[in-house]
């Protein structure tokens, strides 16, 4: 598989679990507080430039759309929803 243009091709880092400062146990996907989501780039397209295959990303949680192929969950989300490069 190869993205194209400005989008990406992203697997999610899988969801832990975290108490609150008040004891409650919630998962990534219950917590409204965090807003960014760390994921490992499959595939970059090429007009999107400092992206590598391989890297580790932060993106906002809310871009993109979930792609199945052969059993296997990918994100797509475009070059701007990326916020920082790790």
């Amino acid at each position: 598989m190869k993205a194209i243009g400005y989008n990406i091709l992203i697997n999610k880092e899988k969801e832990g679990i975290k108490a609150t400062k008040g004891g409650l146990l919630l998962s990534e996907s219950q917590r409204q507080d965090i807003r960014y989501v760390k994921a490992k780039i499959q595939s970059v397209g090429d007009l999107c430039a400092g992206l590598n295959a391989g890297d580790d990303v932060y993106y906002d949680r809310h871009a993109g759309h979930r792609i199945e192929v052969d059993g296997d969950d990918y994100q797509v989300i475009k070059m701007q929803d990326v916020v920082f490069v790790l």
